[in-house]
């Protein structure tokens, strides 16, 4: 908000300036012609309430500035914070096996390591990139009809591998379900909604994945036993750099590209996004895909 500090004293004082002319402009009117007293009482009514509804939307512009500011500047730091970290875990890996003689077991762990971090690397350039060229209108989404069970499995199982079996991954993947989809956009889709599970659920709970078809509709649900998301921020979530919770206390890693994302894409292939609680807490998030349309 101290961006805004010096435009919002200076636009103030030039409405306090404006109500001072007003009052003494239809003073003088007044003195000068008492019976035009109603018509200059109507006309100045008429200019402040102008006036207000602009102060409203002034101010509404402001608040809505200033949020989309800290959402950017937490969004550096979230990038900034999950690029260094595996860069440091690799730099790290690369030194040990340069300075120690390690045996085979140890350095084929530690270049694991090395692997999974780079893929975290990848993902999250990923994520920037596909967000860019969606806002951009730039990705064509080149579609082929894939096996959707063989993706939905293989990010599930590396999302197992990843959180390093702290959850309690649980899932019912129906075989064989077909889809006529941009591949590598509904790869993001999945691997947002799972990342995200993960992340706002607490060490140990269940993270449950759902892929099954009836008739013409594809569900693809993950349910969590998370914090849960408030009904005041639904349909935020789904706005670009938005997270839930305050800005300037949140704890949670993350960049707020990932359920733009995942409602983009969905919309592109004419799916539903659909949010609900988790029973007894955490939230459920339901991918719905017509196959007619």
């Amino acid at each position: 908000m101290k961006r805004f500090k010096k435009p919002i004293t200076i636009f103030y004082f030039l409405v306090l300036y404006a109500l001072a002319e007003l009052t003494w402009w239809g003073y003088l009117l007044i003195a000068a012609n008492a019976k035009r007293m109603p018509m200059i009482l109507g006309e100045g009514s008429v200019f402040l309430i102008i006036l207000l509804v602009g102060i409203y939307f002034f101010q509404r512009t402001i608040k809505k500035e200033s949020e989309f500011h800290q959402q950017q500047q937490n969004f550096l730091l979230s990038v900034t914070h999950e690029l260094k970290s595996p860069l440091a875990a690799i730099k790290l890996v690369l030194q040990t096996l340069v300075k120690r003689d390690l045996t085979k077991d140890k350095r084929d762990q530690l270049i694991g390591n090395s692997i999974e971090d780079v893929g975290r690397l990848d993902d999250l350039v990923e994520n920037m990139l596909l967000a860019t060229r969606i806002e951009n209108n730039s990705y064509s989404y080149p579609k082929e009809l894939f096996d959707f069970s063989e993706l939905v499995k293989s990010i599930f199982d590396r999302a197992i591998i990843t959180s390093e079996n702290t959850r309690n991954f649980q899932q019912q993947i129906e075989d064989n379900i077909t889809i006529m989809g941009d591949r590598f956009a509904l790869g993001s889709l999945i691997n947002n909604i799972l990342e995200n599970a993960v992340k706002y659920s607490p060490v140990g709970a269940a993270v449950q994945v759902q892929l099954y078809q009836q008739s013409n509709r594809i569900f693809f649900i993950v349910a969590d036993q998370g914090v849960g998301i408030a009904d005041s921020e639904r349909q935020k979530i789904f706005q670009k750099f938005y997270r839930s919770g305050n800005e300037l206390t949140r704890q949670n890693k993350g960049t707020g590209l990932g359920l733009f994302i995942v409602e983009q894409v969905a919309k592109n292939h004419q799916a539903k996004v659909v949010v609900s609680n988790n029973q007894p807490k955490g939230t459920i998030f339901e991918i719905i895909f017509n196959l007619e349309q």
